[in-house]
């Protein structure tokens, strides 16, 4: 295996330990079957999820991929460099109505608070 290629087994092997920190049952997509088209991390539902751990990166290419594999799922690219914090990329379309639906439980528990 080059060395590339382990450090993104690396990289994968760490996004999907940060998914199951936060309670989900994720892991390496690869690992089982290997088959292309499969997310790189699995086990977070309605998530397509591709890992990249390089210095130059092209995210439109990545979210291209993303995109491609995902069937259905929202796209999301997760990539960091050398010394650098872990970083999410999704288009604004799949942001804006994650935040919408994350306003508005927010909203509903400040309404439950005041009860």
């Amino acid at each position: 295996m080059t060395n590339s290629r382990k450090k993104g087994k690396r990289f994968e092997l760490l996004v999907a330990g940060l998914f199951r920190s936060i309670g989900y049952e994720a892991r390496r997509g690869q690992q089982y079957c290997g088959a292309n088209g499969d997310a790189d991390v699995v086990g977070v539902p309605y998530i397509h999820i591709e890992c990249k751990a390089v210095e130059k990166l092209n995210l439109y290419d990545a979210m291209a991929q993303a995109k491609h594999d995902a069937h259905g799922n929202v796209p999301v690219v997760i990539h960091k460099k050398n010394n650098c914090n872990v970083l999410v990329t999704m288009e604004f379309e799949s942001w804006a109505e994650m935040y919408k639906a994350w306003e508005h439980e927010q909203a509903e528990k400040g309404e439950q608070d005041d009860i």
